[in-house]
């Protein structure tokens, strides 16, 4: 892609390895109107203030049919998940899944998980012993968050290379200018959500003939005060939730690791106290977070914020990591600093639309990092910058090639399985 606007050349893949100079440009002008009609938002003020107004809607059929996001939604063969929704409708969809995730139907859920967390990555690191490099991303970061999500909702995790390839495209479809390689090239994502979408109802049938203790078996047969999920809502939601139970994880985990081995005394300090894991994935989120913008909001009534007035039916994008390096809300913004104070980052979103997994997130990567900090002797990177996924929305290396020195033994549990004490 040419150089053009600023938001174009954030969506530039050769500017994908590091955005954050072009989202400091972004922050001088936080209203930007592209030549699409489109409105980028990047301070925090405004994008905080926008992620909560009821007049920025998520469902973007609104934007008239000639719209790109507009029409894959109409083409879509499924309903679109809650998080492509509005209230009440919204409201509804997550109450009847978060009964089945956490408090209050389920309040010991995540909490129950630490254990298990921890031998899953300790196992996966036990498989590398005598290996000199490592790909952090296929070999640790991916398998992770896929075991966790596939036994969570009830997928055959032997199906990984089935849905793999629709989850990249799903992915891709996000981006407002999205950009592949001959070398990797992606399917269509409408087409990708469909296989998908027949590939989990055709599941959701057999959990339903057969139901079991996994989240799927449940949401097919919770009688809520809100009833049962309708046939569409549970194959859309069951969708949102095997891409999103492990994508962002990916990224997540990913960038924290490159972090911290650009930050070696933060390295040393994690490894040194693993209660750090907790704050420290916190200024993750704020500093490479794993989620760069919203790219499916809509104006659905005339909002003038600032002195502009940005039409209805305008798409809108909030760049949260823009946002989050606002050096308006946060000193020092491009200092990674694991105990910056008031760290109220847009990591997870926020308002009605705030990450629903944020907190088994939050504890699956507090735990990775602990146990790759502990095990890993003397772990230096090979290439940096690494090579970068596709996506300039979820954002994250494809590859991290790391060099050890070898991998200790696993410990006691009791310091790396620290809990998450946000909500």
């Amino acid at each position: 892609m040419a150089a053009g606007t600023l938001f174009q050349q954030i969506n530039d893949y050769a500017n994908r390895h590091n955005p954050y100079p072009l989202y400091a440009q972004l922050l001088k002008t936080p209203i930007i109107r592209e030549p699409d009609g489109s409105y980028v938002i990047s301070s925090y003020r405004l994008v905080t203030q926008l992620l909560s107004d009821p007049r920025i809607s998520s469902d973007a059929r609104i934007r008239g049919p000639e719209d790109k996001a507009a029409r894959a939604a109409a083409s879509s063969e499924f309903p679109a998940g809650f998080i492509r929704t509005d209230p009440p409708e919204h409201d509804r969809l997550r109450r009847m899944v978060t009964r089945q995730f956490g408090p209050p139907h389920t309040p010991d859920l995540i909490d129950s998980m630490k254990q298990e967390l921890a031998t899953i990555v300790n196992k996966l690191l036990d498989t590398l012993q005598g290996r000199t490099r490592l790909d952090i991303v296929d070999d640790y970061a991916y398998p992770f968050p896929v075991t966790i999500i596939c036994k969570l909702l009830g997928v055959p995790q032997e199906d990984e290379p089935r849905f793999h390839e629709w989850a990249d495209a799903i992915v891709m479809g996000l981006d407002p200018h999205p950009q592949t390689s001959a070398d990797h090239p992606v399917m269509d994502a409408v087409e990708a959500r469909n296989q998908l979408g027949h590939y989990m109802a055709k599941l959701i049938l057999e959990h339903q003939q057969h139901p079991g203790t996994d989240m799927l078996s449940k949401l097919t047969t919770d009688q809520g005060p809100d009833g049962t999920l309708p046939l569409g809502d549970l194959i859309s939601t069951s969708v949102l939730l095997l891409i999103a139970g492990h994508e962002t994880t990916v990224n997540l985990q990913t960038n924290g690791m490159l972090t911290l081995l650009r930050n070696p005394s933060i390295l040393e300090q994690l490894r040194n106290d693993p209660d750090l894991a907790i704050p420290l994935v916190e200024e993750l989120l704020r500093f490479e977070p794993p989620v760069q913008f919203n790219s499916q909001r809509t104006v659905a009534a005339d909002i003038t914020i600032d002195g502009v007035t940005i039409p209805k039916g305008s798409p809108i994008y909030m760049m949260l990591a823009a946002a989050d390096r606002d050096p308006a809300r946060f000193p020092d913004p491009d200092r990674f600093w694991p105990e910056r104070p008031d760290n109220q980052h847009l990591g997870f979103g926020s308002g009605i639309h705030y990450c629903f997994g944020a907190p088994l997130a939050r504890l699956e990567v507090q735990i990775a990092l602990n146990t790759l900090a502990q095990r890993l002797i003397n772990p230096r990177l090979v290439e940096d910058p690494p090579p970068y996924r596709q996506s300039a929305v979820l954002r994250g290396p494809r590859h991290l090639l790391v060099d050890i020195d070898g991998i200790r033994p696993a410990q006691g549990q009791a310091h790396s399985t620290p809990l998450s004490k946000k909500a």
